[in-house]
């Protein structure tokens, strides 16, 4: 997933797997300024894997369980083909020898 390429976007991501945080306690969390917080979880938020509240002044970001679940989908649909690929090529060596 690309959203999580960035090592920024996956410390944040990390901090709210922990438990649901304000923009303002992530910045004080990471050496990144609130504004670059803020971007950061624009993209994790169109992206599916987080979702905000609002918490009188403050937004509050947790897991999105849905879009995770979409992301958990996808990854197993793509292990089970790579295995399968690979169970596959195991059978062909292994018929392609005797």
């Amino acid at each position: 997933m690309i959203a999580l390429a960035d090592p920024t976007r996956r410390a944040i991501f990390e901090l709210v797997v922990e438990q649901p945080r304000s923009v303002s306690e992530l910045a004080r969390a990471l050496p990144v300024s609130q504004p670059a917080v803020s971007q950061h979880l624009k993209v994790l938020r169109c992206a599916r894997l987080v979702g905000m509240e609002r918490r009188g002044a403050s937004n509050v970001y947790h897991l999105d369980p849905y879009g995770l679940a979409q992301m958990r989908a996808w990854l197993d649909g793509m292990w089970a083909g790579a295995f399968d690929s690979f169970k596959a090529e195991v059978e062909k060596d292994g018929k392609g020898g005797t």
